[in-house]
């Protein structure tokens, strides 16, 4: 018989803080960028597109949360 492994605590768990402290830091540095002027103009699209990206994963979380809460079949668990 396997052992029972100790259960991680759900704060370590929960992916809401990384994604929300992800997107508010790539918010700032694109404000930074785009207050900067010409000297950081190609630093422009990596934070936009960092910033397209942190809200687009955070969508995709809220949706398979939701998935999972209503029990849909194709969803994710745990979450």
């Amino acid at each position: 018989m396997a052992p029972q492994l100790p259960q991680f605590p759900s704060w370590l768990t929960d992916p809401r803080p990384v994604l929300a402290l992800g997107c508010a830091l790539f918010a700032v540095a694109t404000v930074v960028v785009w207050i900067g002027g010409q000297r950081w103009e190609s630093a422009r699209p990596v934070c936009l597109m960092g910033l397209a990206v942190g809200v687009l994963g955070y969508v995709i979380f809220v949706i398979q949360r939701r998935g999972a809460r209503r029990g849909d079949k194709g969803a994710q668990t745990g979450l």
